[in-house]
């Protein structure tokens, strides 16, 4: 029985280097339950950057079906899609993405600009969300005033500016410190704690332990739990 809010079934994805055919994801199923937490945990080459980008709709799958809130997402053109990932998905990356010349406060506003926020609405909301993430006096410091951790909070802020569905998240902690990178997972446990759901694909066991289900990728295929780890 499918699941209306996230459910892959039989997930296939192939690229085509010359006279061959790669084959990346080998027939994925997977459901997240609302407010779940799910840690996807692979090394370099498991797939798991490919299977991330189906699931924020950056990618389509060679064949398989992907449902998102009860929407096939195979049945949807490039302006659904688009309005998928600017309102929906909150996307956080390792290297977060910040640009250089704006403050804390106008790069988290962006997703909201693409969204047609009104500018005193969107600077509340991306006020709120700084402070959320507990950056209430970084508000006009630039990139290179932020530390790694400061840095990795603004673009936390900017995922979740947009009240979005699903926070999915790329290797968040893999561009700090082991210290930061804890203080970043204990900002995620408590966003999981207010009902956010979130998706985060790591190659770290001691990070992907802090979700509350943990399913495993190697060589494009997807199981439950850390075996190939343990």
């Amino acid at each position: 029985m499918s699941n209306d809010f996230f459910s892959m079934r039989g997930i296939v994805k192939q690229y085509r280097m010359g006279d061959e055919v790669q084959t990346i994801l080998k027939g994925i199923d997977l459901d997240i339950e609302e407010g779940e937490f799910l840690s996807v945990l692979g090394p370099s080459g498991s797939g798991k950057s490919t299977l991330m980008n189906i699931i924020g709709c950056l990618d389509t799958p060679t064949s398989g079906t992907y449902i998102l809130h009860g929407r096939t997402i195979r049945d949807l053109d490039q302006k659904e899609l688009a309005h998928i990932r600017s309102r929906e998905i909150g996307f956080i990356f390792q290297q977060f993405q910040l640009l250089p010349r704006l403050d804390a406060l106008k790069n988290v506003e962006l997703p909201l600009v693409y969204a047609g926020v009104p500018p005193r609405e969107r600077a509340r909301r991306a006020e709120e969300m700084l402070v959320r993430v507990g950056l209430k006096d970084k508000l006009h410091h630039n990139r290179n005033q932020l530390s790694g951790g400061q840095q990795q909070r603004v673009a936390i802020a900017r995922a979740l500016a947009t009240n979005p569905t699903i926070l999915l998240a790329d290797e968040p902690t893999g561009a700090l410190d082991q210290t930061t990178g804890e203080q970043v997972m204990e900002l995620f446990e408590e966003l999981h704690d207010e009902g956010r759901t979130i998706v985060m694909i790591t190659h770290d066991l001691k990070i992907a332990r802090h979700g509350s289900r943990i399913v495993n990728i190697l060589d494009g295929v997807l199981s439950e739990g850390v075996s190939a780890y343990d």
